[in-house]
């Protein structure tokens, strides 16, 4: 019986280490993700807040995703009045959400994964090797950041998103601006998405169940009233209230099971969920994928390519929203709503998967309780389950082999550990 440790993974949002306890068959006795970020209470911060304050503190969990923290305790709010927000809002809300994840998505796919694919260690030599896929990549940054920005008022921790719908809203000149630059930044998708298409990806198949948000009408993105998983539509709040469970035990990060098992989120379980209202070149590339790969949703580390078939889906969709949204009236000024006691929960799609955001607010309008479940923290439990199959694959590779492949499988799920520990 042996350790094998490892202290620090680089190249994930947050903080995290490795430790498992095999034998020298590679047979796991004890495995764990080591958390290494302290507990910061994000949500006993939140209690005794004004709900228009929930909004911009939740979105200081994460720098990377901080959108889908403002929106989804923005809807959770609005559910806790019954207050309805107007079609144009909802537009504006899908295209920066949209944005969000495209930026996330192209981050860890050029930066973050591609040496693992590509056995480079000097992070430099990924820019020498793929220079034409690293001026894509940076385009697709800017242009995602640009719409952010226009949109939510700055890139990083927008300000313009309120309870209601907006402080102000964006110019339309402004929006359709994006779309001068959408076909050069479409193709410099497509050339990312066809590298991660090309790839050598590890075998490793292990059946687990899949979440996404479930809408009858579009591609899981925005608030919707159902989640899918194992096949089966729940509403939100039975899946929230009654199907999963919070290991609170080992703070300072949660870890959530569904029905006593792990489950997986993010771009493959979307793509797996809800394939069929992906737009037509995500699905053309998702096409040719599947005809030469077998266990296409059974093989975690495929993932990456999913996160490049949802960038040029989100671009896609990009467009279509923007042309829609020129035809929208922008002069409306948001309707007055009545503060009330009431309970409102939500679930948005972050980049990594299914966020859920519980709200509860008293007469006075602060809140009396809140919980928030990320999407890392819903599927540690899966990676760690990923990694017990896949140590007795690499038992025979030496210790400094082992643990580029070990921080190869964590970095394939884009964790935030920022987000999982808030």
């Amino acid at each position: 019986m042996s350790e094998l440790a490892i202290p620090h993974i680089h190249k994930i949002e947050g903080k995290a280490g490795f430790w498992a306890e095999v034998t020298k068959k590679g047979e796991v006795h004890d495995l764990k993700i080591n958390t290494l970020l302290g507990l910061r209470q994000i949500e006993g911060i939140l209690i005794g807040r004004r709900f228009w304050e929930v909004p911009l503190i939740a979105a200081r969990i994460c720098g990377i995703c901080p959108v889908v923290h403002v929106l989804n305790c923005c809807a959770a709010i609005e559910n806790a009045f019954n207050l309805t927000v107007s079609e144009t809002v909802i537009l504006l809300r899908k295209l920066i959400l949209a944005s969000q994840i495209i930026q996330s998505h192209t981050l860890h796919l050029f930066f973050m994964t591609l040496a693992d694919f590509s056995n480079i260690e000097n992070d430099f030599d990924v820019l020498k090797r793929f220079p034409k896929e690293a001026k894509a990549s940076l385009a697709i940054r800017d242009f995602s950041l640009k719409a952010t920005k226009i949109i939510g008022g700055r890139a990083i921790h927008p300000m313009s998103l309120r309870v209601g719908g907006f402080t102000k809203l964006p110019k339309k000149e402004h929006l359709e601006s994006l779309l001068n630059d959408y076909p050069l930044v479409l193709e410099s998708a497509l050339v990312l998405a066809k590298l991660f298409e090309k790839l050598d990806y590890p075998v490793l198949e292990r059946k687990t169940e899949f979440l996404s948000t479930l809408s009858k009408s579009e591609y899981p993105l925005y608030w919707a009233p159902q989640v899918m998983i194992a096949g089966k539509a729940l509403s939100v709040g039975n899946f929230y209230s009654n199907q999963i469970e919070e290991d609170l035990k080992n703070p300072p990060v949660k870890k959530v099971k569904y029905q006593e098992k792990p489950y997986m989120l993010g771009a493959i379980a979307r793509i797996k969920n809800r394939a069929d209202f992906l737009n037509p070149r995500a699905t053309e590339l998702l096409a040719e994928f599947q005809k030469e790969r077998a266990g296409n949703f059974l093989n975690v580390f495929y993932n990456p390519f999913y996160q490049a078939v949802e960038v040029v889906h989100f671009l896609e969709e990009t467009e279509k929203l923007i042309k829609i949204l020129k035809e929208k009236d922008f002069t409306k000024t948001p309707k007055e709503f009545k503060i009330n006691k009431g309970s409102g929960l939500s679930a948005m799609e972050a980049p990594r998967g299914t966020l859920f955001t519980y709200v509860e607010v008293g007469n006075d309008g602060k809140v009396l309780d809140c919980n928030i479940i990320t999407p890392t923290a819903q599927f540690l439990y899966n990676l760690e389950e990923d990694l017990k199959d896949y140590l007795p694959q690499i038992a025979k590779f030496s210790h400094e082999e082992k643990v580029k492949k070990i921080r190869a499988l964590v970095r394939v799920y884009d964790p935030c550990i920022s987000c999982a520990t808030q």
